[in-house]
């Protein structure tokens, strides 16, 4: 009898033994399991650079930021409405409003995070007292950032436009062109390269970060701190509420991104928190 019985919890010994083993090795850890992706779409400057600050903050509360480098303005929100996103980071609220609008998506913003003040830039002249006659300035070719380069020039005295057509100007609401300038338009992401072809390019700070330029030195005028362009992470609405969103949007308006603003860019780009 007692070889029985020692036979018997020997067996169970090792069956408990085995289980034992079996489950250590195909349960996943609880913070694996926990840790939730979450995409998002941003245009390299200074947006992705931005978000890199925020991804070890996120990994802390157990989220994986997924940054997904996108170049052009028109991709990101439909990737956000098709839910190919969670969310985008390369644009102001204008710009959001129309897009939205036009294209009849379903899109809101959560964090405020930043303004790029846009600047005139120029390899031809050094100043714009310099500017003769029938220059070539370029703009972007999408509305708002178009009519708020427009806006742009006429603050500088190089056209005036019509009374209150604001961020919604077009060439066609230039009323008075002393020097005669000729405007083209350009897609956003070209107008640096265009600056060996034209006399002058207004140019959003992103994309004249990514071409080398230092807004603060190199444009020759350059939007005030008090721009109404403010910067917005991009979501689906009713997404606002989702947590790993709101702990984005913490983490964006969060003192270390500040920080980080503050002494990247040196001006350039300023907080809006």
């Amino acid at each position: 009898m007692k070889k029985i019985t020692v036979l018997l919890i020997t067996t169970l010994l090792a069956l408990s033994a085995l289980v034992g083993g079996c489950g250590g090795k195909n349960t996943p850890a609880p913070a694996a399991a926990d840790k939730k992706t979450i995409k998002v779409g941003a245009t390299a400057v200074p947006h992705a650079e931005i978000l890199n600050v925020v991804k070890p903050i996120l990994a802390k509360d157990g989220i994986n930021l997924e940054i997904v480098e996108m170049s052009d303005y028109v991709r990101p929100n439909i990737a956000v409405a098709e839910k190919e996103l969670d969310a985008n980071f390369f644009q102001h609220i204008p710009y959001l409003t129309k897009f939205s609008a036009e294209r009849k998506l379903d899109l809101t913003y959560t964090a405020a995070v930043h303004i790029e003040p846009m600047g005139i830039y120029s390899k031809k002249v050094k100043n714009l007292n310099d500017l003769t006659g029938g220059a070539q300035i370029a703009i972007p070719n999408d509305p708002t950032n178009g009519g708020r380069a427009l806006a742009l020039l006429a603050k500088a005295g190089i056209i005036k436009l019509k009374e209150g057509v604001g961020i919604n100007a077009t060439v066609k609401d230039i009323i008075d062109n002393p020097k005669n300038v000729k405007i083209s338009e350009l897609e956003a992401p070209q107008l640096p390269r265009s600056l060996d072809d034209v006399t002058l390019a207004v140019i959003n700070t992103n994309y004249a970060l990514e071409a080398k330029l230092v807004p603060t030195k190199d444009a020759l005028f350059i939007e005030q701190k008090d721009s109404p362009y403010v910067n917005v992470l991009a979501v689906r609405k009713g997404d606002e509420n989702r947590p790993e969103i709101q702990k984005l949007t913490k983490a964006l308006t969060s003192e270390e991104v500040k920080k980080f603003i503050n002494e990247k860019y040196q001006g350039a780009v300023v907080p809006a928190f």
